[in-house]
């Protein structure tokens, strides 16, 4: 039209919350990565430093099941631990490379912070490998 640059990039459309929703905080839903009967669950709160709020791949988060699988372990409305496997927010490795994944998942834990599943679908970072998640990390199918 007139005064316009063409090599300016367009604005973002949409407020910040629409912008900046890819970070797993309270209140987010993410699916189930393994065969516990869940299917989706709501995150209540990411643990960690007491004024973390937003999670990672690798991060603990407690959730609730919003949606399970009628014969399975777990039940709708029960609390439980899990670890976020993927994100859909990219994530930056040492080397300067980039990963992201198509979805927010979750695997989801027991007591002694082992998968309470004996399966896990799809694939999962390599982070968790240094956050202590071996068993997970030999459980999937594909890790990136």
């Amino acid at each position: 039209m007139g005064n316009e640059d063409l090599n300016t990039p367009p604005k973002p459309r949409g407020s910040k919350s629409q912008i900046f929703n890819k970070m797993i905080q309270q209140e987010s839903r993410l699916n189930v990565a393994d065969n516990s009967g869940a299917k989706e669950v709501l995150c209540i709160r990411v643990l960690g430093n007491s004024g973390q709020r937003y999670a990672k791949i690798g991060d603990k988060i407690v959730v609730t099941v919003k949606d399970a699988t009628p014969a399975g372990g777990i039940k709708k409305g029960t609390v439980a631990k899990a670890v976020i496997v993927r994100t859909t927010n990219k994530l930056r490795r040492k080397d300067g490379s980039y990963i992201r994944f198509d979805d927010n998942a979750v695997v989801i834990l027991n007591a002694a912070d082992e998968p309470r599943g004996t399966r896990i679908f799809g694939p999962v970072a390599r982070e968790l490998r240094d956050k202590g998640y071996m068993r997970i990390v030999s459980l999937a199918p594909e890790v990136l």
